[in-house]
């Protein structure tokens, strides 16, 4: 039996394709220090098999390749909160880039392929649709460090001969999300303070565009990059359509009054981002077959029941490394 490691196993993305190689007759070895997802949202099954560790306990991860022999790595691990990272710069760095040294290095040595999700916010200011010709240009420390993971894989692939791939994802909802995190995925933000009765918090004018993307067609483009013959090439993977923030707030509106929920839409003071974020997917259509049939609406529905079946959580607070210039929603 032939087993990959997938980091991060325990968030959207690593909870749902573990499910999906142990679908396909893998092993699965699942990685994750359970600091952005919930054990919970764990596989059960008798070929997955957990590891409870941050990515920096380098010893561990090693000893993991060498005993497994994996084919594949999966690294999904990070901490995704881009607005956040100018607050949280070295917990961001250490957490989304030092790390992420373990897994490369034990790639090359174990001579496991290895790909990687990177994030859209490698491109910042760019001119939207996204292309993956474009010269990066990160306007935060989340970018930045993701950025410099590519970088560093692309060398890795030059002098030592690592095999792999870069995935840049964008705006992936689903179920198994971590909804109860205030800085990071939006749509799960408004679905939680809508269930709670809180104002969905809309940042400036909410003139803000982003393509929201439904985690179940990732799967099989995931999937195909097993596979060496598109080796060190990078793929846009997201949803064609693109909407306002503000759209997307009144659709989790509309939902929420499906089931006799009120939500309120309140606007409060701008954050530091990029307005026009959204991508080309041409080049994954043409290679992996990629197809994107996202229903934003349908998929909030289908986030809503689910978030109403799910036992409450606290929200994370972090202590913000830099102070200055904090954002008053942030400060409670």
């Amino acid at each position: 039996m032939k087993t990959v490691v997938v980091t991060g196993c325990a968030g959207l993305l690593g909870a749902h394709f573990s499910r999906y190689l142990l679908g396909k007759g893998y092993r699965v070895v699942g990685i994750d220090d359970l600091s952005g997802g919930y054990a919970d949202f764990l596989p059960s099954h008798n070929e997955f098999l957990f590891y409870n560790l941050n990515l920096d306990a380098s010893f561990y991860i090693d000893h993991i390749f060498a005993k497994y022999e994996p084919v594949a790595c999966y690294h999904f691990g990070a901490y995704a909160a881009e607005g956040l990272s100018p607050f949280i710069r070295k917990y961001n760095y250490m957490n989304n880039l030092i790390a992420s040294t373990s897994i490369v290095n034990s790639c090359i040595n174990y001579d496991t392929k290895l790909i990687f999700t990177s994030s859209m916010a490698v491109y910042g200011n760019s001119e939207p649709p996204f292309h993956e010709s474009m010269c990066p240009n990160p306007i935060d420390p989340y970018g930045v460090a993701k950025y410099a993971v590519e970088m560093d894989i692309a060398v890795g692939g030059e002098q030592h001969g690592l095999r792999y791939n870069i995935i840049r994802p964008h705006n992936v909802v689903g179920i198994y999300q971590n909804i109860w995190d205030k800085y990071r995925n939006v749509i799960g933000i408004f679905i939680r303070k809508a269930i709670n009765q809180e104002p969905l918090l809309v940042y400036g004018d909410g003139k803000q565009v982003r393509a929201f993307s439904d985690i179940q067609y990732y799967m099989d483009p995931f999937y195909k990059l097993l596979d060496d013959t598109y080796n060190g090439e990078i793929f846009n993977i997201g949803a064609d359509k693109y909407y306002t923030i503000l759209e997307a707030a009144n659709l989790v509106k509309k939902v929420a009054a499906k089931y006799y929920i009120e939500a309120e839409i309140k606007h409060v003071e701008p954050r530091h981002e990029v307005k026009q974020a959204f991508c080309d997917h041409s080049k994954a259509k043409f290679l992996l077959d990629f197809e994107d049939k996202t229903d934003l609406e349908s998929l909030i529905d289908e986030m809503f029941c689910w978030a109403m079946s799910e036992k409450d959580r606290p929200v994370k607070k972090f202590t913000y490394e830099i102070q200055k210039g904090i954002y008053e929603y942030w400060k409670s």
